[in-house]
């Protein structure tokens, strides 16, 4: 894997939970979410309607309602739970930590889904990482935050979601242009948050620069950022890797949350993240084992097959 990337990545992607508590300080999720989207999707639909009309020739029906699909999971299912989660109380570090036990979930069913079979020593590594979310999250909710024991499941079902579209999107049985799948996904998440914030009566932005500061935090380093390089380290590095960055999003959410906003910094805390750069560290190491292993490509990667699908939404 290109180091730059991945470091790139988990920045961006560690970004999203920063930028959801900045715009929580002014405005519901449901607004923040809203204006996130909606300008962009404006934005991106006019481009191709004026400059890219060429990328969406040959998108069929099908093709287009299972991107539609996937933005549904990977945008809207996915950050409506996390900035939730922030909303009830739940520190930043514990929301990416908790959503960082989606390698262990993507290592269970990337076998049976992708023919992608876990090496044991990842299998430590993963297991080494969900202790790491288990010590985390028991310290941040013994803490005296105030928080509802059920708060923190909010995030894990945004994990589930997340991982229910990179399957969709792994086995997709067509090719579909970067462009065109950004510009659906977020077109998708506009409509749906839309939709929602107006049902709530949470359209209407605030008037303060904070607000739109957060907003331009989270389409330029969460979204374009931090989202499109998920995919893009999806193709280049399989299913198993680049979600075993994952457990990096945490100590660089913690460390940033301490920072910036004062966030708790605890003995567990600390002890929870040491585990989480561990798991990283064997997963890497480790070779991992099904079709194309042993193929490696030019990133040295040796997972050609097993990746094949999901680097369609990137050619």
């Amino acid at each position: 894997m290109n180091a730059f990337l991945a470091v790139l990545f988990v920045v961006c992607w560690s970004s999203g939970f920063i930028g959801a508590k900045l715009g929580a300080g002014d405005a519901s999720p449901l607004t923040v979410l809203t204006w996130r989207f909606l300008p962009l999707a404006l934005a991106l639909a006019l481009a191709a309607a004026l400059f890219d009309r060429a990328r969406w020739r040959g998108l069929g029906s099908r093709a287009f309602g299972r991107q539609v699909t996937v933005g549904a999971l990977s945008q809207t299912g996915y950050l409506l739970t996390v900035y939730q989660a922030i909303g009830l109380g739940v520190s930043t570090g514990t929301t990416a930590l908790i959503d960082g036990t989606q390698p262990l979930v993507v290592a269970v069913l990337a076998g049976p889904l992708l023919g992608q079979y876990v090496a044991p020593r990842q299998w430590w590594g993963l297991l080494l990482g969900l202790a790491g979310v288990v010590i985390v999250t028991a310290g941040d909710a013994t803490s005296g935050s105030g928080v509802s024991w059920w708060a923190y499941l909010v995030p894990f079902a945004g994990m589930l979601s997340l991982v229910a579209a990179t399957f969709l999107e792994s086995r997709s049985p067509t090719d579909t242009d970067p462009v065109v799948a950004m510009t659906v996904h977020c077109a998708t998440s506009a409509v749906l948050f839309t939709a929602l914030a107006a049902c709530a009566g949470q359209v209407s932005p605030p008037p303060t620069a904070s607000f739109w500061w957060s907003v331009a935090w989270l389409i330029g380093l969460s979204t374009f950022g931090g989202y499109g390089l998920y995919w893009l380290v999806l193709r280049r590095s399989g299913v198993t890797r680049v979600n075993a960055l994952m457990f990096l999003m945490a100590p660089v959410t913690a460390i940033w949350g301490t920072v910036m906003f004062g966030e708790p910094f605890g003995i567990l805390t600390a002890l929870g993240l040491l585990l989480g750069l561990g798991a990283v560290a064997l997963v890497f190491r480790a070779q991992p084992r099904g079709r194309g292993a042993g193929k490696p490509t030019d990133e040295q990667s040796p997972e050609p097959e097993v990746v094949r699908g999901s680097a369609r939404l990137r050619r």
